[in-house]
């Protein structure tokens, strides 16, 4: 095990950052491109000449360690979940570190480790990134930070050293919709009809997450996970996939929500039908919380034709991550008035459903 902490002589760009690189990240991130060390990489053609996606996260999650993951997984996964919702196959990542003097580096060869598998879990590779190092700030239990004129009373904040995390995945189309013969997903392409598939429990992360900053004792575990296998599925299931989004921040609710506006459309929610785990609901029951709003980091969800809604669930819930997956709507046919969401409930009611206003729970990724 790596001994010692970061410095700010890790910045610096000499010796101590190439230590870094040569014994943390070189180590860890092994591949031809990497071992080149140059400052930018040259990458291969598009596999048949396809059209590149590429889409960059930046990750603060508190912990950064947490029951189900850590912030390394959670920055992998969400790229790479962010590129398979366009259609693409995810092939390269970059990332960037901003570390705080005083964390320890043994925490940062577990992260790097722990990226490290789950690029190779995914099929990507980690071709280029970058290592920031600043000055330790005092942060209170919640992970805000003390600002500077508060910081001489602030004895009893949590000053335990910050890393984070940013990250760029790289992918190209897939090959039937870089050819054309089947239609890209877009949030604005919802359809009559469609069917509205969650792939798996609402809520986990979001309750895992405040559990952990809460100091309370459950089994709940964060959801964070790659959906490669859940998107590659539902494409060789042959079903027509209209849009898909990964539910994240302002979950479900706000998801959904987004895509009609974009779609003009209407989507209408069964509330019987949304998947949430026992106790998650029951954790949910004592804070107050609607899994519909809470954050995920291993779920998706899909809009597909409704004639291979049957097909695609089928399809989701043969693979690992997909296994609790569900139909939980529909796309309104007819005129419906005002697009927007609306949820079917328990009762028999009727209610719209508002998109996430004001803040989350902050720093859940």
């Amino acid at each position: 095990m790596l001994k010692g902490t970061v410095t700010m002589a890790h910045g610096s760009g000499g010796m101590e950052s190439s230590l870094l690189m040569r014994e943390i990240f070189g180590r860890r991130f092994a591949n031809a491109t990497l071992d080149r060390l140059e400052d930018a990489a040259v990458l291969a053609p598009a596999r048949g000449g396809g059209r590149v996606v590429v889409s960059t996260d930046s990750f603060v999650v508190t912990p950064l360690v947490f029951a189900g993951g850590d912030i390394g997984k959670l920055a992998v996964c969400g790229t790479v979940n962010d590129v398979l919702m366009m259609g693409a196959v995810p092939t390269y990542l970059t990332c960037g570190f901003i570390l705080e003097e005083g964390l320890e580096l043994a925490t940062l060869d577990m992260v790097a480790a722990s990226m490290a598998r789950e690029s190779d879990a995914a099929g990507v590779t980690i071709v280029a990134g970058d290592t920031k190092v600043i000055e330790r700030r005092a942060r209170q239990g919640d992970g805000s930070y003390v600002s500077p004129e508060r910081r001489a009373g602030a004895e009893d904040a949590t000053s335990a050293p910050g890393l984070f995390v940013n990250t760029t995945g790289i992918g190209y189309l897939r090959e039937g919709i870089a050819s054309g013969s089947v239609a890209a997903p877009a949030a604005m392409a919802a359809r009559a009809g469609d069917a509205v598939i969650v792939s798996g429990n609402l809520g986990d992360h979001h309750a895992c997450i405040l559990s952990a900053r809460l100091g309370v004792e459950n089994g709940i575990e964060s959801d964070c996970a790659s959906l490669v296998g859940v998107v590659d599925a539902l494409y060789e299931s042959g079903s027509r996939v209209h849009a898909m989004r990964d539910v994240t921040r302002g979950g479900l609710a706000t998801v959904l929500g987004e895509i009609a506006a974009s779609s003009g459309a209407l989507i209408e929610l069964d509330e019987r039908s949304i998947p949430v785990s026992d106790e998650v609901r029951a954790f949910c029951g004592v804070m107050g919380l609607d899994p519909l709003y809470m954050g995920n980091e291993g779920k998706m969800a899909a809009l597909v034709d409704g004639e291979d809604a049957d097909g695609a669930l089928a399809a989701i819930r043969s693979t690992e991550q997909g296994r609790d997956a569900c139909i939980v709507g529909r796309v309104a046919q007819g005129d419906t008035g005002a697009p927007g969401l609306v949820m079917r409930t328990r009762v028999g009611g009727v209610r719209r459903v508002s998109v996430l206003r004001g803040e989350g729970l902050p720093r859940i990724c």
